[in-house]
C-alpha cells in the first residue's frame, strides 16, 4: 500500500465520521513510521496534521536518575499518561499545542507545534501504540484505524545502522546501542502489538 493509497483510506473512513478522526501509526524501531506519516499527511493535505508520540520521551535527566539512560526508547521510558492525556484533549480541544522530539538535541521540545480547529485528521505514530501491555493498552480506545508497517529485521538493522551513524555515533557504538537496546524494542514490539487493522510493507 502505498502513502497515497493509505491517505485515500482514512479519508474515506474519517468522512462518515463527526469529529477529529485519529490514525495511529505503530511499528518497531527503524520501520519508517515518521517518514509514511508525513507522506500521508501530505497526501490527505492541509487538513491533516502529525502528532508523533516521540514528543513525550523522558527527558535525559530523569532517566538517568532511574538509572535507564542506557535503554531510551523501551516503553517505560516514555510519558504514557501525558501522551493519554493529549489523546484526550485532541479529541474534545479545537487547539492544542504538542511536543515533537528532537533527535539531534537528544530531547523533547514542549509545545513545539500547534494541532488547530483546521486538523480534523490526524495521524499520530510512535513504536508502542499497539503493544499490548498495560498502560500501552489504554490507548486503543482514542484509535479509530490503526496500521502497523512490517519490515524485514535485517532491513531494520541497516536502517539504524545509517541513523546513528548520521547522529555521530561510530560503527561500534552504532552497533552496540542496536544490540542492547534497538534490538529488544524491535522484538518487543514485533512479538508483543496487538493486530492492526492494516498491516503495509514500507521497505
Amino acid at each position: 500500500m502505498t502513502p497515497a493509497q493509505l491517505a485515500d483510506t482514512i479519508r474515506r473512513k474519517a468522512a462518515s465520521q463527526q469529529g477529529r478522526f485519529i490514525a495511529a501509526l505503530a511499528g518497531p524501531p527503524g520501520a519508517g513510521k515518521s517518514t509514511l506519516a508525513e507522506a500521508v499527511v501530505a497526501e490527505l493535505g492541509p487538513f491533516a496534521r502529525v502528532v508523533p508520540m516521540d514528543g513525550f520521551h523522558y527527558d535525559d535527566a530523569i532517566l538517568i536518575a532511574r538509572g535507564q539512560q542506557a535503554r531510551k526508547g523501551a516503553p517505560d521510558t516514555f510519558d504514557v499518561a501525558g501522551y493519554r492525556h493529549l489523546l484526550t484533549r485532541l479529541q474534545v480541544e479545537d487547539e492544542v499545542a504538542i511536543p515533537v522530539f528532537d533527535r539531534s538535541l537528544e530531547l523533547s521540545r514542549g509545545s513545539a507545534d500547534l494541532v488547530t480547529a483546521d486538523h480534523r485528521i490526524l495521524v499520530t505514530e510512535g513504536n508502542y501504540l499497539l503493544l499490548n501491555e498495560a498502560p500501552w493498552t489504554d490507548l486503543a480506545a482514542f484509535f479509530d484505524l490503526t496500521v502497523v508497517i512490517d519490515v524485514p529485521e535485517a532491513e531494520l538493522v541497516r536502517r539504524l545502522l545509517d541513523r546513528w551513524n548520521f547522529y555521530g555515533k561510530t560503527p561500534a557504538q552504532a552497533r552496540a546501542w542496536i544490540d542492547g537496546n534497538d534490538m529488544p524494542n524491535i522484538r518487543r514490539v514485533t512479538q508483543g502489538s496487538r493486530q492492526a487493522d492494516i498491516t503495509i510493507s514500507w521497505a
